[in-house]
């Protein structure tokens, strides 16, 4: 098939879930084009497995010091070159839209009436989850951002719902966790706020991964510019996370079995909604704002919960080729059968 994939660039979440299904489905022989949009595109990192892809300025939200700025986002649009994007598109033998809950792709879709699949942790919020933060307003762009005809949500549990796990990657090794060791990622935050939230714990060694030119060694803290192999390995053998509450990370994180510790973005109902999820299903903590003595606690944890997830990209990608896409029910009951969890939730 040909296929049309967009990707959402805000945060690096769902580039790491799209790069995982992408790679298999041009390894199954179908032509995939990508649109990555919501970034500029000097910020985009460790993209080979897209290529040739399109990068588009989309819609995205503003955000500063760990909140979103509604009128700084109202400001920033361009909802004349939006449209031009999705008018511009050359269409011609496209068979197949899969949108990773990005807009342009899944509006191309609608205007040239093709098929659209969504996958991502957006599309999970279509079914009865725990939800925090709602709003009319936040329910209105949730749903409309990236309309699907078929979308599938994944999630840290099922909830008794037709959602499948989280996109993980298949991680090649495993390397024993150095104590006292943590990653901190937390994009949407001031790097002197994460500084001097950190600052005083001497005992641990922070790896902050934030916007900058080269790595810079301050004592205890460690600071990284993007890169996402540098971020896999540090991922691989610290102890712990700090995070704001995105999904793929903390995926990724419990894939591993590091401890978790996330601050939500306030004013995002995704990220609230993470938070609440994750501390009902005893996966990890959450903090409202940067606090330390939250942090005190978490770095005071023992081990985190590990779950061990099966190769949902794989499953995906197999379930795509069948063009079967009317129901997601028995690729759900398949995904969780094969999870396990030691400690935190069951799977059944």
């Amino acid at each position: 098939m040909k296929i049309l994939y967009g990707v959402q660039g805000t945060g690096n979440g769902h580039i790491s879930r799209s790069r995982e299904l992408v790679r298999y489905l041009k390894e199954d022989g179908h032509e995939v084009q990508v649109i990555v949009s919501g970034r500029d595109p000097s910020l985009l990192w460790d993209m080979e497995i897209f290529e040739p892809y399109t990068a588009l300025r989309g819609l995205t939200f503003a955000t500063h010091r760990g909140r979103i700025r509604h009128l700084r986002t109202a400001r920033q649009l361009n909802l004349i070159r939006f449209y031009a994007d999705i008018r511009a598109f050359d269409a011609r033998g496209t068979e197949l839209v899969i949108t990773d809950y990005e807009p342009i792709s899944a509006r191309i879709a609608r205007r040239h009436r093709l098929p659209s699949i969504g996958i991502g942790h957006q599309y999970a919020f279509c079914h009865d989850i725990p939800v925090n933060g709602q709003n009319p307003l936040a329910r209105t762009i949730l749903d409309h951002f990236a309309p699907a005809d078929y979308p599938i949500g994944l999630h840290w549990h099922h909830f008794g719902q037709p959602i499948l796990p989280p996109v993980v990657p298949q991680f090649s090794s495993r390397p024993e966790p150095v104590p006292n060791k943590i990653l901190v990622y937390l994009p949407f935050e001031e790097l002197a706020d994460i500084l001097r939230l950190l600052g005083p714990f001497e005992a641990h060694a922070f790896f902050i991964y934030h916007q900058l030119q080269q790595p810079e060694e301050r004592s205890h803290l460690n600071l990284r510019p993007y890169s996402r192999a540098g971020f896999l390995n540090d991922l691989a053998d610290c102890s712990g996370v700090i995070t704001n509450a995105g999904f793929e990370l903390v995926s990724e994180a419990l894939a591993l079995g590091k401890k978790i510790l996330v601050k939500p973005l306030a004013g995002q109902m995704e990220q609230l909604s993470n938070a609440a999820a994750l501390t009902e299903l005893n996966l990890g903590l959450a903090m409202k704002q940067l606090d330390a003595a939250a942090v005190d606690r978490f770095l005071g944890r023992p081990d985190g919960v590990q779950v061990h997830y099966p190769n949902v990209a794989r499953m995906m990608a197999d379930w795509i080729s069948k063009r079967d896409w009317g129901s997601a029910v028995e690729l759900s009951r398949d995904a969780w059968a094969q999870t396990r969890s030691a400690g935190g939730f069951t799977s059944g």
